[in-house]
């Protein structure tokens, strides 16, 4: 995909968006706008959340029972769906893609503004290749076809940071991150390279919160933040466990979330201390080699 809001998870919701918005403006139940399409209520609301694929007559027929009669803006509606419908580039990689995180990398494609925290790992946006195998290798039940699917998926993801009109990323590193020796400093050296290459980059912030600020406000662990260019979207918030993935986009769940972003983001060394601390961190990871 080349442009920010190009992402068919996007137009899905969007379309989604637009949908619950009218059935609400004409008093419709669930229920009833299910039975209308042949469907249950549950569909609808999968439908209105943007989880599931559209079909053009079912958006046709919810149009006429929303009273949308107007010929250009049934078009401009039912045109949303073929955008909605298209596959990303990561739907080919999907029997290397959990179910739950293929949403993921569709919203950040199409995010103008992404925020994370990460503990235990550089986060994959910005991972060199050296550490990508490392993280994945990690997994011991993969094969090797397998392990090289999964690093070619992340690093086609970091061809979003550099596009035309790539999004504002903005990490906040816990030391524990650099610490870890992810592949010993075969990895360690060129990922620190790495991120020092990229800190250098426009749309790009790195901050390190070092372990000297004890505790702090994200004591909840790893967190991402997307922002869309859309105003219809809402801001989402990305928490990944072990076996899933929580979305949260309701006002209040992201507003607290905003608020740890930027204490964290107080708490942390400025982007010119972190890259200092970075090249600190790359002489000691280069002598431990030695």
């Amino acid at each position: 995909m080349d442009g920010a809001g190009d992402s068919s998870t996007v137009r899905r919701i969007l379309l989604g968006t637009v949908l619950r918005k009218l059935r609400e403006a004409g008093s419709v139940s669930m229920k009833e706008a299910g039975y209308h399409i042949r469907g249950t209520e549950s569909k609808i609301s999968r439908m209105e959340t943007g989880k599931v694929s559209f079909k053009e007559r079912d958006v046709a027929d919810l149009l006429t029972l929303y009273g949308v009669t107007e010929a250009k803006e049934r078009e401009q509606i039912l045109n949303l769906v073929n955008e909605a419908n298209t596959l990303g580039w990561w739907h080919t990689y999907s029997e290397s893609l959990p179910n739950w995180f293929e949403a993921f990398v569709g919203l950040e494609t199409a995010a103008s503004i992404v925020r994370t925290y990460e503990v235990q790992y550089i986060p994959g946006l910005l991972q060199c290749p050296e550490y990508v195998r490392s993280v994945v290798r990690a997994n011991r039940s993969l094969s090797q076809d397998e392990v090289e699917r999964r690093v070619e998926v992340r690093v086609r993801r970091q061809d979003v940071l550099n596009r035309p009109g790539a999004p504002v990323f903005w990490a906040v590193l816990d030391e524990a991150a650099l610490r870890r020796p992810m592949g010993g400093v075969e990895s360690m050296v060129p990922q620190i390279e790495y991120l020092i290459e990229k800190a250098d980059q426009p749309n790009i912030t790195i901050q390190l919160l070092p372990f000297s600020v004890g505790a702090h406000a994200a004591e909840g662990g790893a967190f991402a933040m997307l922002r869309f260019a859309e105003q219809e979207l809402p801001d989402v918030v990305y928490l990944e466990h072990l076996t899933g993935a929580q979305y949260l986009d309701r006002p209040e769940d992201v507003e607290q979330y905003a608020r740890v972003m930027d204490r964290i983001s107080v708490d942390a060394l400025t982007p010119e201390d972190t890259l200092h601390a970075l090249k600190q961190f790359k002489m000691l990871s280069a002598r431990r080699s030695r």
